[in-house]
């Protein structure tokens, strides 16, 4: 133990990541990636790059991807920050506006980055455990208030239930919050076309909403660490020009980026094909005694059915037959999995474990 560590940092713990195997033959359900590869296009603009092209500085800003986001999300250039994955995103809206000692909201159970995150920036975090159906406390704005929460950062859809929380209900807490509200929607790109959900808008209407976007699920470009930020101009402006790395993004990834992005065709026809999977599988573990909230995600909470096999062991289980699902050995999801949604031939082998592992 280095005498030089801060002791805010000696204290925290960090990240856990999900298990991450070398080999092929896993099939990984256990980080909520895309079970799809990237757009054909992200093939082309790869093969198109050039190693004489690495020899200059990368566009500082990333305009040329700004820009299109921004007339994807009818905002302007200035609306948007591209970030160095999502969790740069994060980190960013902590650094430049959570001064150490100010307070970050959550409500648990979330992403467990966030306190992560604060534990660094030697801030404290004030939380509220999420309601029996996966609803936001009716008093969460006021309890933040009195604890002077800066920052309140919100995973919708859901992490790791999958719910989703609607326009107007976030609206309504945007209103109350005297601090700023981060949308975290990771999994935005799952949400069923149907429901015409959109939080954009909140931007024009508040001046304390931030939106947080990811290329790594609905992209399929979790190896490439590429996210934004959307907001008003007065969030986004100290961001871009005081706070952010400079060149924060490199070469190839605004180059595999803005492909990927432009091939929104190919993009959403892989969403389509998860939330059908989605669907499936929901049916096929709920005939297995599996209790799952709906789920508008490409992945599952799983309650696992009671009985002789613990959340636990059938992870375990499921690990030694080469299937990685997530456990999280915490009160309120220790009996439950959070299963990512693969292949339709993926998932059929999942079932057919759970099967056997239960006997059923």
């Amino acid at each position: 133990m280095s005498r030089y560590e801060r002791e805010n940092i000696r204290r925290m713990d960090g990240y856990t990541w999900g298990e991450q195997p070398d080999d092929n033959r896993t099939i990984k359900l256990n980080t909520n990636e895309n079970p799809y590869p990237p757009s054909p296009a992200v093939d082309a603009a790869l093969q198109g790059l050039s190693a004489a092209s690495l020899r200059t500085y990368p566009q500082p800003t990333s305009d040329p991807l700004r820009d299109k986001l921004a007339q994807h999300h009818a905002v302007e250039r200035d609306n948007i920050v591209v970030t160095n994955g999502g969790d740069e995103a994060l980190r960013l809206a902590l650094t430049t506006f959570a001064a150490p000692g100010m307070a970050i909201g959550t409500l648990e159970p979330s992403y467990s980055l966030y306190p992560v995150l604060a534990a660094i920036a030697d801030t404290p975090v004030f939380s509220l455990p999420y309601q029996d159906n996966w609803t936001i406390p009716a008093d969460y704005a006021q309890q933040a208030n009195e604890h002077s929460v800066r920052l309140t950062c919100l995973v919708n859809p859901q992490a790791p239930s999958g719910v989703l929380t609607p326009v107007d209900e976030l609206r309504r807490l945007a209103d109350s919050l005297e601090g700023l509200l981060l949308l975290d929607e990771a999994y935005i790109d799952f949400i069923d076309p149907a429901l015409n959900h959109d939080a954009t808008p909140l931007i024009h209407e508040h001046d304390n909403v931030l939106i947080l976007r990811t290329f790594s699920k609905g992209y399929s470009l979790a190896g490439l660490r590429l996210g934004y930020l959307i907001g008003c101009d007065d969030l986004i402006d100290p961001i871009v020009t005081k706070t952010r790395d400079s060149y924060n993004i490199d070469h190839v990834s605004q180059t595999l980026g803005l492909a990927a992005f432009m091939d929104q065709n190919y993009a959403t026809g892989t969403w389509q094909s998860v939330r059908e999977a989605r669907e499936s599988l929901k049916l096929n573990l709920g005939q297995l005694g599996f209790e799952i909230p709906p789920s508008e995600t490409n992945f599952l909470l799983a309650r696992v059915p009671e009985g002789n096999e613990s959340a636990k062991s059938i992870y375990e289980q499921l690990k030694a037959a080469g299937i990685l699902v997530r456990f999280f050995d915490k009160p309120g999801l220790n009996d439950k999995l959070r299963i990512t949604i693969g292949t339709p031939e993926q998932n059929q082998q999942l079932v057919e474990e759970l099967s056997r592992i239960l006997k059923l």
